[in-house]
C-alpha cells in the first residue's frame, strides 16, 4: 500500500485502508457524503470546515486503496483543559461499519493526542443513540453523566470520558 507523508495503515481497521491527517481539501468530500451516510438526516451543519483548517493535526480521514473516502474523525486539543482532548464528529461509510474502521480512527486520535501530552479524551452523544454509547464503552469510554438540555432545550447529551494510559 502506498502511503503519503503523515499517513499510516489503519492498524486495527480493514485491509487496504490508509488513515491520514485531514486537509482543507477533504472537506468537500466529507460534507458531500455526511447526510447520505446518516440516512438523509441533515448533519452537515454540525461539521464546519474549520475542523479541516484549524484542527487538521487532530482530525483524520480514512481512504481506501483507490482514494475513496471511507471515514473521518474531527477532534481537537482542549484550549481550556491542558490535559484533555475532544472528539467532535466521527463518520464511517455504512458499508465499512462493523469492520474496525471506527476503532482505528479513534486509536489514531488517541495516539496523536497522547503524543501531545493529553491523557483524557471527551465526547458527547445523544442518549437515544444507544449504539453510539455501546461503541464508546467498548473503546473504554465511561459515561460520566447525562445532561438534560446540554445543547439547548430538549437536546440532552451523554457525556463520555476516556482516560488514556
Amino acid at each position: 500500500m502506498s502511503q503519503r507523508p503523515g499517513s499510516a495503515p489503519a492498524d486495527n481497521g480493514p485491509a487496504q485502508v490508509t488513515v491520514r491527517h485531514a486537509k482543507p481539501s477533504d472537506y468537500g468530500r466529507v460534507i458531500g457524503l455526511i447526510n447520505v451516510w446518516w440516512g438523509g438526516r441533515e448533519m452537515a451543519p454540525i461539521l464546519p470546515k474549520l475542523f479541516f483548517i484549524h484542527f487538521d493535526g487532530t482530525s483524520f480521514v480514512a481512504e481506501g486503496k483507490d482514494g475513496e473516502l471511507l471515514g473521518f474523525l474531527c477532534g481537537f486539543l482542549s484550549q481550556t483543559q491542558d490535559d484533555e482532548a475532544y472528539i467532535h464528529f466521527v463518520g464511517v461509510s455504512p458499508d465499512q461499519r462493523e469492520g474496525g474502521l471506527g476503532r482505528a480512527l479513534y486509536e489514531r486520535f488517541f495516539d496523536e493526542v497522547r503524543s501531545q501530552g493529553r491523557h483524557v479524551v471527551r465526547c458527547v452523544t445523544s442518549p437515544v443513540n444507544q449504539s453510539s454509547v455501546a461503541f464508546h464503552e467498548a473503546l473504554g469510554f465511561e459515561v460520566e453523566r447525562t445532561v438534560p438540555d446540554y445543547d439547548g432545550p430538549g437536546e440532552d447529551r451523554v457525556l463520555l470520558v476516556k482516560r488514556l494510559s
